[in-house]
């Protein structure tokens, strides 16, 4: 009997092999692929791997134009960027082939169910799918891998619908819009201008640029604040009134109160709890790493991927807050105790081990949570979030934090002022929980009926501020509350926002492309911007996993509303080419000509590389080249006004004009600048295409380069 496992990746197929059989043995495919063999329940057990999609959607028709007669091909066909596929999927047809027995062994959702799916029926043959059946488990311990080995279940046919139907929506809303988009700028203005738009992503890119106009179209509002600065303590006391938007009863109160004392008029005593935090879902450990850490959402779910894979951390593309008991409580925390961090906290935990849930729920997942097993090694990333994780782990078993809170309120000619103090009676959860501040106020000795002097009193004038902008935490906290996307897909599809130069900065701003696609779309076809469509597809998909729907109509839906928004383009191709390819320049002029034309970024698909020119081309002629990666900084040349860039590895910084200062009479000799720290040859200071770099003598052997700036730190 010979049965072929199928897994999602290189890292699950070594922990699936290895927890099925210790002398599991590693063979090579290719050269390049590795696979197990194993022997199990009388069986000859190959175990091999995809590399996450080895299959991709392509039009039957010619490429680059708008289809909707789609098959799935081999990715390494479809995209030269997947080349790396085709020895993966030709390792899984070579052991796939006439096999006795199949087993689904992907990531449990619908991207890992898709992902095996297409594995069986396209590389193992259509009759593979008579006898596969599916490995369930949440984390990749030997424990879990044998128990979800022992007790598998059928592939579920409506995930497979879900996640068909999904990757076809998304080609018909991605990639057909965005030809027809580009297709409008093509012909009315006969230049290549690639756009990017997608069924998400483009909602997602309106609720940024509507956050864009609130911000530009606020008003602001004076205000004013008044306080005392108290003598006792130099205690600030604010007025009861906080924000005072009348200036005339702001100096009313400010001329009766000044020089005056303060009398304490009534002090309250209250105590409160604070509840332990719930388990972490997907997005809940966006949030927390990145308001601990600032780490980007796609960052956090990277380490938390490479966590799972490596079985110290359970699956992270969850939605549940609720740990339930039969993931073994006392055996995770008595593995993670063997840890001299964790040891102490673990020791206090309550006899009872009762968590804090939440209300979210996942069918296929629990929360994440460590598995006990004990990292050996991790990168710098993978131990933040792991620690975050165990941590919050930990803290869930904890009692609630106890607090006792001190409200003064004091009389000054009449008018009320307060100030209020908190500390804590009991750490509770946050005692082991090290990302969670504890606020602990002294409550100073004062005592109704007391006289205070005041120092001084201060009235201060502000202004309303407009809508903060969101970070990415904040926009994929606000997609998950408005149903857009999953929680696998919403932090690749901010990623992609900034990939496609719509959007930049931590906090995130919309560049005039980007408002401009959006108000394009609104004027012309503003059913593509639409929360409701998506969200309603959205509820659809879902409704197929509750065999509410097909994914045939599904599918149809779809199709019907894309051929309403590609009927509005094709109506208003003019107007939306114009508009767009404006945009397009506006949004890359990266600045002034000699001409008085503009300097803008443009992009040649021929050579396939970028270069700046000028907009009164072809009467000025004007062009730089520019390396890729190269980024606009907001300096200019002081010698020349040209803008700054900033380029290559290390990086380094330079004039757009990549002869500005040269003494192009005389040859650059390279100088001698010091001992290289990783060969011990000379160092030189050399003159390269885009400014002075320092370069090693022992080139190219030895390929030490850094910039003159890094020089001094590079040497110590």
């Amino acid at each position: 009997m010979h049965e072929v496992i199928i897994c999602e990746k290189p890292s699950s197929a070594e922990k699936i092999a290895k927890a099925l059989s210790p002398s599991a043995k590693k063979k090579m495919y290719n050269k390049k692929v590795k696979y197990w063999e194993l022997k199990r329940d009388h069986k000859d057990i190959t175990v091999v791997s995809g590399v996450g999609h080895l299959y991709s959607l392509v039009p039957n028709k010619q490429k680059y134009k708008v289809s909707f007669d789609l098959h799935w091909v081999p990715s390494h066909e479809a995209s030269k960027a997947s080349a790396f596929t085709k020895n993966y999927l030709n390792a899984i047809k070579k052991f796939g082939k006439n096999a006795d027995s199949y087993i689904h062994a992907c990531d449990y959702d619908v991207e890992g169910t898709l992902i095996g799916y297409n594995a069986l029926k396209y590389a193992c043959g259509q009759d593979s799918l008579n006898k596969a059946s599916r490995m369930k488990f949440s984390t990749l311990t030997k424990k879990d891998i044998i128990d979800a080995y022992e007790n598998r279940i059928d592939i579920d046919m409506h995930q497979v619908d879900n996640g068909i139907a999904r990757h076809i929506l998304d080609y018909y809303f991605g990639m057909n819009i965005s030809i027809a988009l580009s297709d409008s700028v093509k012909k009315t203005k006969h230049r290549f201008l690639k756009l990017s738009v997608g069924r998400v992503q483009t909602p997602t890119l309106s609720i940024l640029v509507d956050r864009e106009k609130e911000i530009r179209e606020f008003v602001p509002e004076p205000y004013w604040n008044l306080k005392a600065i108290l003598d006792f303590e130099d205690i600030e006391i604010k007025h009861v009134d906080g924000n005072i938007f009348d200036k005339e009863r702001a100096e009313e109160i400010y001329n009766k109160c000044n020089g005056k004392d303060a009398t304490v008029d009534k002090i309250t005593f209250s105590k409160s709890k604070t509840k332990p935090p719930v388990p972490f879902n997907l997005s809940g450990l966006q949030a927390e790493a990145y308001n601990v850490f600032g780490f980007s959402p796609k960052r956090t779910q990277i380490a938390a991927q490479n966590l799972y894979s490596a079985g110290y951390t359970s699956y992270p593309r969850t939605s549940s807050q609720k740990l339930p008991e039969s993931l073994g409580f006392e055996n995770i925390f008595k593995q993670l105790a063997h840890n001299h961090e964790f040891k102490p906290h673990i020791d206090k935990l309550p006899n009872k081990l009762v968590p804090h849930n939440g209300k979210k729920d996942d069918a296929a997942h629990p929360p994440i949570h460590p598995t006990g097993i004990l990292p050996d090694k991790l990168s710098k990333d993978e131990e933040k979030i792991y620690k975050l994780i165990v941590y919050r782990f930990i803290a869930v078993f904890f009692e609630s934090a106890e607090f006792e809170s001190m409200r003064t309120t004091l009389d000054i000619e009449g008018e009320k002022f307060k100030f209020s103090r908190r500390r804590v009676t009991h750490k509770g959860w946050m005692e082991h929980y090290p990302f969670k501040k504890i606020d602990d106020e002294k409550f100073p000795d004062v005592k109704e009926g007391d006289l205070m002097s005041v120092k001084e009193l201060i009235k201060e004038e502000k202004e309303t501020k407009p809508p903060a902008r969101y970070n990415q935490a904040s926009l994929i906290k606000e997609l998950e509350k408005k149903n857009l996307g999953t929680k696998a897909t919403r932090a690749d599809i901010v990623d992609k926002l900034y990939d496609r130069k719509y959007i930049s900065g931590t906090k995130i701003e919309v560049n005039e492309l980007g408002e401009n696609l959006i108000d394009t779309l609104n004027t012309y076809c503003n059913n593509l911007t639409s929360e409701k469509l998506t969200r309603d597809l959205e509820e659809q998909l879902e409704g197929i996993n509750q065999d509410k729907t097909t994914k045939e109509s599904v599918v149809k839906e779809g199709e019907k509303d894309v051929k309403e928004i590609l009927t509005d383009i094709d109506k208003n191709q003019q107007g939306i080419g114009n508009k767009l390819y404006e945009a397009y320049q506006a949004s890359n002029i990266v600045g002034d000509c000699k001409c008085g034309g503009k300097l803008i970024k443009r992009y040649s698909p021929k050579t396939k590389s970028s270069f700046v020119g000028c907009s009164n081309y072809p009467d000025c002629t004007t062009i730089y080249s520019i390396p890729k990666g190269t980024n606009f900084l907001k300096k200019t040349c002081e010698k020349c006004g040209l803008p700054i860039i900033s380029f290559g590895k290390p990086r380094q910084r330079a004039c757009l004009d990549p002869n500005c200062g040269k003494d192009t009479t005389k040859p650059h000799k390279p100088t001698e600048v010091g001992e290289c720290p990783e060969c011990g040859k000379q160092l030189l200071k050399r003159s390269g295409r885009y400014g002075e770099f320092i370069g090693c003598s022992g080139f190219p052997k030895c390929r030490f380069t850094c910039s003159v700036e890094e020089l001094e730190s590079k040497l110590k």
